[in-house]
């Protein structure tokens, strides 16, 4: 990309990166695009994407990225802790529940369900890969069907935070730890903040409750996420944890796996090799920017 010595520059310059952008708006991640954008006064950013990944491959932030985040994998969590900042109404809600329900836990494990319209997976089917990850993977204990028994007054007790819109994963999870005693003598709470059961990405309270559901999922020890799901990854970004990913329904026959990065998946990455002129593998340019684990065609900061 070339521009004329004479060329007069707007004052401002609006810039489209949320998933469907166009080739043209990929240009933003070339190197002459961003020396052009560097002369404005103003950029006016629309994105639903976390483009953090793409950046870190444009040779003339290299250096500078590399001596900002010496961790490649701790961006994210940086950031967001500095400036995503609950207002005192989010503040609230995660003060009040926390205190009631998840304080006394001598460990807390969140769950993260996303069921995604354009990839739909039957209530049983998730269920089935939620419990059998968490108990493969050590993080729930399993029931006694045989006797119901009778836990010890000083019995440790773990919570589970399940987030979701829908009351059925919690409502399943919460009966199988109440009607059964554990193996481990462990009691499980099991806990769901709210259950919008719809999406309203336009309704300020339904927004402020999945803002605090999101922080509340940044205390847990250790996380359960759903493949592909922006709300897991906030969470687990600012709790610096490191997810077992539920994989998606294609991936179905997978079993669950621990990411090796706390970093967010940047599920639209362009292509584009600007210099080459031509579409390359971004996922194989530098060794911390990688595909992700649970998108081949995104990609993620690791160290």
């Amino acid at each position: 990309m070339r521009f004329a010595a004479n060329l007069t520059l707007p004052a401002y310059v609006y810039l489209h990166l949320t998933h469907d952008y166009s080739s043209l708006d990929k240009i933003f991640f070339c190197e002459d695009a961003q020396q052009m954008l560097r002369k404005l006064p103003w950029l006016l950013l629309k994105s639903d994407n976390y483009f953090v990944p793409a950046l870190f491959l444009v040779e003339e932030y290299e250096e500078e990225l590399r001596r900002l985040f010496p961790e490649s994998e701790t961006v994210f969590h940086h950031l967001g802790r500095y400036l995503l900042h609950p207002t005192n109404v989010v503040w609230g809600y995660v003060t009040r529940y926390y205190q009631v329900y998840l304080a006394k836990a001598y460990e807390m494990v969140g769950i993260q369900i996303r069921v995604f319209q354009h990839a739909p997976v039957s209530f049983d089917t998730m269920l089935d890969l939620i419990i059998n990850c968490s108990r493969k993977e050590n993080l729930l204990p399993a029931v006694n069907l045989e006797e119901p028994g009778v836990p010890a007054k000083d019995a440790r007790e773990k919570a589970v935070l399940v987030t979701t819109l829908y009351t059925g994963y919690f409502d399943k999870l919460r009966n199988m730890y109440y009607e059964h005693s554990t193996v481990t003598g462990e009691v499980v709470g099991v806990y769901q903040p709210s259950h919008e059961e719809q999406q309203h990405t336009d309704h300020q309270n339904h927004n402020i409750k999945a803002w605090a559901e999101i922080n509340l999922l940044s205390f847990s020890d250790v996380l359960v996420t759903t493949a592909c799901s922006t709300f897991g990854y906030v969470a687990q970004g600012l709790g610096g944890l490191k997810p077992w990913i539920i994989p998606r329904p294609a991936d179905r026959n997978q079993a669950c796996h621990r990411a090796t990065s706390m970093e967010p998946c940047f599920h639209s990455p362009p292509s584009y090799d600007c210099k080459a002129h031509k579409d390359v593998d971004k996922g194989a340019v530098v060794r911390h920017v990688r595909h992700c684990e649970d998108l081949d065609e995104g990609l993620k900061l690791f160290d």
